[in-house]
């Protein structure tokens, strides 16, 4: 029967943990070596911290340990509000906020990466909207800039994607929120609305007036008419005056004649 110390010699429990802790190490190098990537997202490859050429799409991937790293970014839709200001082509000061709605182009994700970072909203977005909206805004008078708006913010949209799109930068959709102007500008354009809106009231008077003064002249004209086809039948007919007179009469006998003698001829 083996003693406790052949037992224990046998056992070599150092030999043990050494394949334990191998095991363990191999298996943290295995499960390291791969990963996934999410919906809406990009990975970047790094090799000992320098920007590869690969880029992961969604789902698993694989990378050497120690050496590699992946760096998720995300491509979906993003939203930034910008407030822009300009000087429109009659020096008038405007100010706008511009709703921009954009995504970094998914295959070139490593390209931001390395030329930008992750602060591309201030580096690249922020400017280039300020640069599109001056440069086009340039281009029209301030009123120009309200009765022209569709145009105004298709030139800014255009501008505004060449930019960023050399960034690898997508632009979705572009809104202009609002335009303002100065107090002056605004009371000026206030004063012209209202101006024209007297203008065509006065307008829509004098018509009015004309066709009032038609009307009368020729309610008139008709009148006179009618009078003298009357009289003219009166010549013609003396006994229509005596007609007129039975048909005004209300039936009772006039206690006073006077000198007019009624119902003249009436017993011929």
């Amino acid at each position: 029967m083996p003693n406790i110390q052949q037992t224990f010699n046998a056992f070599q429990p150092r030999r043990v943990i050494n394949r334990v802790v191998i095991t363990i190490i191999a298996l943290v190098i295995v499960f390291s070596s791969f990963g996934t990537i999410g919906a809406g997202e990009r990975g970047i490859l790094l090799q000992f911290g320098a920007v590869q050429d690969k880029v992961f799409g969604e789902g698993l991937y694989f990378k050497i340990p120690l050496m590699q790293r992946v760096v998720k970014i995300d491509v979906k839709m993003q939203k930034d509000e910008v407030p822009a200001t300009a000087s429109s082509k009659d020096l008038q000061v405007v100010t706008s906020r511009i709703a921009l709605n954009y995504h970094l182009e998914p295959d070139a994700v490593n390209k931001v990466w390395q030329e930008v970072g992750t602060n591309y909203n201030i580096r690249i977005i922020s400017p280039s909207i300020q640069e599109a909206v001056k440069a086009t805004t340039a281009k029209f008078t301030a009123e120009e800039l309200i009765t022209k708006r569709e145009q105004v913010k298709e030139e800014i949209k255009a501008n505004l994607s060449e930019r960023l799109l050399e960034n690898n930068i997508v632009v979705d959709e572009f809104n202009i929120i609002d335009f303002d102007f100065s107090k002056a500008f605004n009371d000026a354009i206030e004063q012209k609305v209202t101006a024209e809106q007297l203008k065509l009231k006065a307008e829509r008077d004098l018509e009015r007036i004309i066709i009032e003064k038609q009307q009368s002249i020729t309610q008139a004209e008709a009148k006179a008419q009618a009078i003298l086809i009357e009289a003219q039948a009166l010549r013609a007919n003396a006994q229509v005056v005596e007609l007129r007179w039975i048909e005004k009469w209300d039936g009772k006998t006039p206690q006073y004649w006077g000198s007019a003698t009624p119902f003249i001829g009436i017993n011929r």
